[in-house]
């Protein structure tokens, strides 16, 4: 017992380390003076985001930058999305709606679109966002200025989340505090070890010429979590790319319930553990069932320390990623409960070899 709570305490600690690394160098973004602008083409894959899509042609035309081409992948969209694209066409035309004329074999929904979108864009950086996602301020020249800085082929982003439902509030956080805590995000910029790569399919933003040497989403025409295996492929051929936490120019309101939190985040989850599932459940077991050894063998002195780093670490991931520290302290329990829902789902998906996502069943 005693030598276990000594790995719980040592694991335990080494998370307090890379979250205060997160911390502490978070790669803020900030735009200077603008010298020059290239054209930047922004590819948006939409399925049935008739909610989303027009907020977020706002937002992009509301941008300091203005050096750019919008590009909608409307993906067999059966509500208001397209008609909401061509209207906003009709004001701007530098807003395009492709349609799509159907999913072809070995490919999933999203990386089609990514792709297709690609082919057609003439821009020296190609921007993915999703149709969910808010921008703001100056984040087009912020993060154009970082990719030309250290000549990256890709920078990803992990947005501010919102959260409006109590199912969200137990879910959501799980993402980040799992990342923030395992992955110091600056390792994946400076390091050049594949076991660093990291991306958010939310924000992708690759340099022109190293998508179409590479074509990643053709590359990964069928993996459920193409934005980590590209991460890690552009790694594995020597091209430099960063992953940020986002500020509060970016943002993204994923999921509506705790049973789309839940469908969501069982696609993805295990590819957080290096996708080994068995480290996702030892995670899981040493987070939610941890303090038990510790109480029972440690020292009062310890125990104490344990549970600072524990509580310190949970009010640092909350702050570093904009959300509410002491909400998500109080649901600490129903948290760790979600993300055990999690793991368990991927476990029977991935048994079931079945997966149904934006009312497409992926196998």
């Amino acid at each position: 017992m005693i030598i276990a709570a000594w790995i719980i305490l040592i694991f335990t600690a080494l998370q307090l380390w890379v979250v205060l690394i997160n911390t502490f160098f978070s790669q803020p973004l900030r735009a200077q003076s603008e010298q020059n602008y290239p054209l930047v083409s922004i590819l948006i894959p939409a399925r049935n985001e008739e909610e989303n899509i027009g907020l977020l042609l706002n937002d992009i035309l509301q941008q300091n930058y203005q050096n750019f081409e919008i590009l909608v992948f409307n993906d067999q969209s059966v509500d208001r999305t397209a008609e909401q694209v061509k209207n906003a066409a009709q004001n701007d035309k530098r807003i395009h709606l492709v349609n799509s004329s159907g999913l072809p074999d070995g490919w999933l929904g999203k990386n089609y679109g990514c792709y297709s979108l690609a082919q057609k864009a003439k821009g020296d950086y190609l921007l993915f966002l999703d149709a969910d996602v808010r921008i703001a301020g100056n984040i087009l020249t912020s993060t154009l200025q970082k990719m030309q800085r250290y000549k990256l082929g890709l920078l990803s982003i992990f947005p501010k989340q919102k959260m409006r439902t109590w199912g969200e509030y137990i879910t959501v956080p799980n993402m980040t505090f799992i990342l923030l805590s395992l992955l110091p995000l600056i390792f994946v910029r400076v390091l050049p070890f594949v076991s660093m790569a990291a991306a958010n399919g939310q924000f992708m933003l690759f340099n022109a010429q190293t998508y179409r040497k590479h074509q990643p989403h053709a590359t990964f025409c069928n993996n459920k979590v193409e934005d980590i295996a590209i991460a890690q492929y552009l790694k594995q051929n020597k091209i430099k790319i960063a992953c940020l936490q986002g500020n509060n120019n970016i943002a993204c309101h994923m999921y509506g319930s705790f049973s789309e939190a839940v469908n969501g985040f069982s696609k993805n989850v295990i590819m957080f553990f290096g996708n080994s599932a068995v480290l996702a459940v030892l995670f899981w077991l040493i987070t939610t069932f941890g303090f038990i050894p510790v109480v029972l063998a440690m020292p009062k002195s310890l125990m104490l320390t344990y549970f600072i780093i524990f509580l310190s670490i949970r009010i640092l991931v909350s702050l570093t990623s904009r959300q509410n520290a002491a909400k998500n302290v109080l649901l600490i329990i129903p948290q760790q409960i979600s993300l055990g829902i999690f793991i368990a789902t991927a476990f029977r998906n991935k048994t079931n070899k079945s997966f149904t996502w934006k009312g497409r069943n992926i196998s």
